[in-house]
């Protein structure tokens, strides 16, 4: 996810209860860095992750074959409009020069509008593919549906660092998404 969510002007009951998780989530002290770490230095899609514990709270678990899947359904998206906003965005913190500084970050601002719009829509996208029965497995609890899930994703890419993905873990088991970021 881009570095703070903007509220977006859609309505909240126009936005799936993933999207509200995922901004709820990544409001939580500690975990935006710790999100920023993962995709940094594993690869790891901050929006496939949370998708994982977004499932994983409503006791779902995902296998490394679903994670796989989901990840090339939406890896195009992906690809061709997160990766290059975030890029752009990040690129812009030190302009060139020849735009005024306070230009460049009102454009850069803009591009990280669009970015976030670029990841509410893939997030929304993913949501759909639950709107037909729900993925995974069945867990024990939303822990074990976590860790399995993300085990599963590590299989997948590779390992994480230990430490941001021990933060996420347990951030999650602390978090209470209210009514707003559940089913």
């Amino acid at each position: 996810m881009s570095e703070t969510p903007a509220p977006n002007s859609q309505s909240a009951k126009s936005q799936s209860p993933f999207w509200r998780f995922s901004i709820s989530f990544y409001a939580v002290p500690g975990v935006a860095p710790a999100c920023i770490e993962l995709q940094d230095r594993a690869g790891v899609d901050v929006n496939v992750l949370f998708f994982l514990l977004w499932s994983a709270t409503l006791g779902r678990a995902l296998s490394a074959a679903e994670v796989a899947a989901l990840d090339k359904t939406i890896g195009a998206w992906r690809d061709m409009t997160v990766v290059p906003l975030r890029n752009i965005r990040r690129a812009l913190k030190e302009p060139p020069a020849i735009v005024a500084p306070g230009i460049a970050e009102t454009f850069r601002s803009r591009i990280k509008s669009a970015e976030l719009e670029a990841e509410r829509l893939q997030q929304e996208a993913m949501y759909g593919l639950t709107l037909t029965g729900p993925l995974g497995q069945p867990a024990a609890n939303a822990a074990s549906a976590a860790k399995a899930s993300t085990d599963a994703y590590q299989s997948v890419l590779g390992p994480f660092p230990t430490g941001p993905l021990e933060a996420i873990l347990s951030a999650l088991a602390k978090f209470d998404p209210g009514p707003s970021g559940g089913a």
